[in-house]
């Protein structure tokens, strides 16, 4: 009876490469895996549309999206938000600042922002409002929406406008935390400043 040397010296080898295959198609499964995971949950790359956030963001200008946050906490009050509807006319991701948060009531009188009854001091420089469109009245908000302004006052389409209206929590993406292009956190961009 003879033996097959060759076949048994193959054997190993062959079971290494299964075993190495095995591991480089894990490994990639976890990488796309993981991709996925970030894009959807956590971080997404957007750019500024229009100019109703100058000073603080210009029109095309790259940002960076914290989708995760708002999975662990509510939005606050002057965090810049991403958000978008569906149904209305545009399609886009839009760009904002919270104003007013859910169960409060927003009334703007003579350049003044009030959250129940109290006037609001902006923590960034913008232009006096002229046009307090819807907010000209008192407006409640439900227990899910949010009150947005641009920081481009008198140019921009937000909560008082009806094209826009109150934000629901549904309708947020996340929060601009970063600007790319020039790099810097979007917290710390056109703060107005405090007298000591």
């Amino acid at each position: 009876m003879d033996f097959d040397f060759d076949r048994e010296n193959k054997k190993p080898t062959v079971m290494k490469i299964l075993i190495e295959i095995f591991i480089w198609a894990a490994q990639i499964a976890a990488v796309i895996f993981l991709a996925y995971f970030i894009v959807y949950y956590c971080v997404e790359k957007t750019n500024v549309i229009g100019d109703s956030m100058e000073n603080t963001l210009f029109a095309n200008e790259p940002i960076i999206i914290d989708k995760f946050s708002y999975r662990v906490s509510d939005p606050k009050r002057f965090d810049v938000i991403v958000f978008k509807q569906s149904g209305k006319e545009h399609s886009f991701y839009n760009v904002k600042r919270i104003i007013g948060l859910p169960g409060e009531t927003v009334i703007i009188k003579e350049g003044d922002i009030y959250i129940d009854g109290e006037v609001i001091e902006d923590i960034v420089k913008v232009e006096e409002m002229i046009n307090y469109g819807l907010a000209d009245e008192e407006i409640t908000l439900e227990d899910n929406e949010y009150f947005v302004l641009g920081d481009n006052r008198n140019n921009s389409e937000d909560s008082r406008f009806a094209s826009i209206g109150n934000i629901t929590r549904d309708e947020i993406i996340g929060k601009a935390t970063l600007r790319l292009s020039p790099f810097n956190f979007i917290s710390k961009l056109n703060l107005e400043k405090k007298e000591n």
